[in-house]
């Protein structure tokens, strides 16, 4: 049975103040992909129960699968048993997969245990997935040769349309397209904002927006 690490953000706010946390059905959808065929553990680097995105809440509250993860019991003691990244060994997992929510463009970006953690499961050859605003919880990861991870590769992620739709664009110290853009990436996003796009290219596994974030999962489920 393959092991799965859920990486979610430990910020509660963004730039301008307004509250954040992971997506829920960006964590939602996977986990119910993931947890038939794996086992599954939570992680952030504050450790225990990560701040949730309140507005996701509200946004998803006719999800069935959303609202199915808020009380679920077995859910709710992985989230107060979550992980400290900095306990956290590669050798223990087969894929890392990171959700969104603006929260991980606030911390997960610059915190230089992930960024570790993130270059190691990568240059092992292991799925590093993350979707929507999750890719740039890798932004700063590296191959061996300590190149991007992005560099030369197709990928996606939260698009700057989306953004600017979302009116998030001074929540974040950077647009996401922008960054995989900057980085050497290939850059590619559905032919219309919110609509599904999962890239793979080798170990990288990226999903666009929330959207993708159910198929993103069983892509990466196939191959795990």
């Amino acid at each position: 049975m393959p092991s799965i690490l859920i990486v979610l953000s430990s910020a509660s706010t963004t730039l301008t103040g307004a509250q954040t946390g992971w997506y829920l059905p960006e964590a939602a959808h996977p986990y119910y992909v993931f947890a038939p065929h794996a086992s599954v553990d939570f992680a952030s680097p504050a450790g225990p129960n990560p701040p949730l995105d309140e507005g996701s809440v509200k946004m998803f509250e006719s999800d069935e699968e959303s609202v199915k993860f808020l009380k679920d019991e077995e859910v709710k003691s992985k989230l107060q048993a979550c992980k400290k990244l900095s306990d956290i060994s590669v050798k223990d997992y087969d894929v890392i997969f990171y959700v969104g929510g603006h929260a991980p463009v606030i911390d997960l970006a610059v915190d230089p245990i992930n960024i570790k953690l993130a270059s190691e499961f990568y240059q092992a050859g292991k799925i590093t997935s993350a979707v929507c605003h999750g890719p740039a919880a890798i932004v700063g990861a590296t191959d061996a040769q300590g190149k991007s991870i992005f560099a030369g590769k197709a990928a996606t992620g939260f698009s700057n349309a989306e953004e600017i739709q979302v009116g998030k664009v001074k929540d974040i110290p950077f647009l996401l397209e922008d960054k995989i853009v900057s980085l050497g990436g290939k850059y590619e996003k559905a032919d219309e904002a919110w609509g599904v796009k999962v890239v793979v290219d080798g170990n990288l596994y990226t999903g666009q927006n929330p959207a993708s974030a159910r198929p993103l999962a069983e892509v990466v489920s196939r191959h795990c």
